[in-house]
């Protein structure tokens, strides 16, 4: 027998050492993926850096799709929060459920919800071995009758309602909650929401398993609050929905914190070795507010306007998704349900058929762009839209478009008169799917961005009368 010598032993070592991270890697790839997923609140299409805003710079949240991919052409799948979030945790048309009317769900959020017997991409991934988590924005209903946990979350942190002061911490009856105990804490909230996704995935990568983690962000949604800006929390008091707040620069300050907490949530995957096989998203519930960025589209939130629907949307995995691309692919909200479960080795439920498409194929195979037929509609100004291929049907109260939006992203050409049979086509599209969602209605919560007399630039849009005592709300279209 040969002695056993150093430079053997080395030399062994040095040969066992690649095959080791080799095995290690490939049990990565091949085991279910983590998921994060990041939602921010009424952010614009060009609020981050890398869709455009010269302002500042959004350093981390960027570097999701710099190590990943970025959509071009991602939609939300309402012009406001509740409805898309709806979508978002069904993967189904928002129209197919009451509280999807909503616009935004109000103060009937108790007897209002998402249905506990609806499956979600939470409870559907529970079901293969996942542990879930929601941080944040929740919005889809009140205790006793709905509630995060009631719909495949093990575990919330956050608030039910559509949004929180950053300081006190308060909106009406709403305040922090810990699963479905109210809690106190100090601390502006975009960053006691990034403490907590840090802890949680520290838990989850010590505990070895597959999680999905939903962090919902207030920000940048009113009120106008940077991190500097108690005072100005003291000032409004509680008046969350302040005309008189807000500027740019306030605006740049929630985004930039936040995006600092995003760069705190990526580094505490690479911290628990666990980046590598985690598919990290970033995106927003609709389109901007009034500080907010939407070029190279006109229209807000609460508009059926490109610019109150086209959403940022980054995406990264890198143990299958290759750094550094864009897609063309049209992507909207609801598809991350069946994109996330096909990533997971999970099924939808078959009595809830999910509309949403499989984005996979465009994320990890570079396939080419799939022709889309996407629909929405917004109750205040009957507001009807359809997008296919890269035309899109617009109808706000009485007055009827059609646009090329990927030639005409700013919707001013209006084609409807040189193209009548494309307009016609779409129109009969249009009014066939609308018959297979529950039919719009009068009573639900709906409004504008602002009214004349709040915003300058929405000198058109006339206040309502108030309703008669057990009427629509105000706003609502009678």
């Amino acid at each position: 027998m040969q002695p056993i010598t150093r430079r053997k032993v080395l030399a062994a070592a040095a040969v066992a050492a690649p095959l080791a991270v080799t095995s290690r890697a490939q049990r990565q790839a091949t085991a279910k993926p983590n998921i994060v997923y990041i939602m921010a609140d009424d952010m614009g299409y060009a609020d981050l850096s890398c869709y455009g805003r010269r302002e500042y710079k959004t350093t981390n949240i960027d570097s999701i799709g710099a190590s990943g991919v970025r959509f071009l052409q991602a939609y939300a799948n309402s012009a406001v929060c509740s409805a898309t979030r709806t979508a978002l945790i069904t993967g189904r048309y928002q129209y197919r459920l009451r509280v999807g009317l909503e616009e935004p769900l109000g103060g009937g959020g108790s007897m209002i919800g998402l249905p506990p017997e609806h499956p979600t991409l939470p409870s559907l991934l529970k079901k293969t071995g996942y542990g879930t988590t929601l941080l944040g924005k929740w919005h889809l209903g009140n205790l006793p009758n709905f509630g995060p946990l009631k719909s495949g979350y093990d575990h919330f942190w956050g608030f039910r309602s559509g949004g929180l002061d950053y300081f006190s911490h308060t909106f009406g009856q709403d305040q922090l909650w810990e699963d479905d105990v109210k809690i106190e804490q100090v601390g502006y909230l975009t960053d006691l929401l990034g403490d907590r996704a840090v802890k949680t995935i520290d838990g989850y990568a010590k505990a070895r398993e597959p999680f999905l983690i939903s962090l919902h962000f207030n920000a940048p949604h009113w009120p106008w609050e940077g991190p500097g800006d108690e005072a100005e929390s003291k000032r409004i008091n509680g008046r969350l929905m302040d005309r008189d707040g807000g500027s740019q620069k306030i605006y740049a300050s929630m985004v930039l914190e936040m995006d600092k907490q995003v760069g705190r949530v990526l580094k505490a995957l690479d911290d628990g070795g666990i980046a590598n096989n985690t598919i990290v998203i970033f995106t927003s519930d609709n389109g901007g507010e009034r500080f907010s960025d939407t070029w190279p589209f006109s229209g807000k939130k609460t508009e059926l306007l490109e610019g109150g629907l086209r959403i940022p949307a980054l995406v990264r995995w890198p143990a299958r998704i290759r750094p550094g691309g864009t897609t063309d692919q049209v992507g909207i909200t609801m598809d991350w349900v069946a994109t996330l479960l096909a990533a997971a080795g999970a099924e939808p439920d078959p009595a809830y058929p999910l509309d949403g498409m499989n984005l996979l194929p465009a994320l990890t195979q570079n396939a080419a762009p799939v022709p889309r037929k996407l629909f929405w509609r917004y109750h205040y100004n009957a507001q009807r839209a359809m997008r296919d291929g890269d035309m899109k049907y617009l109808r706000i109260a009485a007055n009827e478009f059609l646009f090329n939006v990927v030639d005409d992203p700013l919707e001013r050409a209006n084609l409807k008169g040189r193209q009548p049979d494309v307009f016609q086509r779409m129109v009969k599209d249009y009014e066939a799917w609308d018959a297979t969602m529950l039919p719009d209605m009068n009573g639900v919560s709906t409004s504008p961005l602002g009214y004349a007399d709040e915003l300058a630039d929405h000198y058109g849009v006339t206040r309502p009368p108030a309703p008669p005592r057990g009427g629509p709300p105000r706003g609502a279209v009678k």
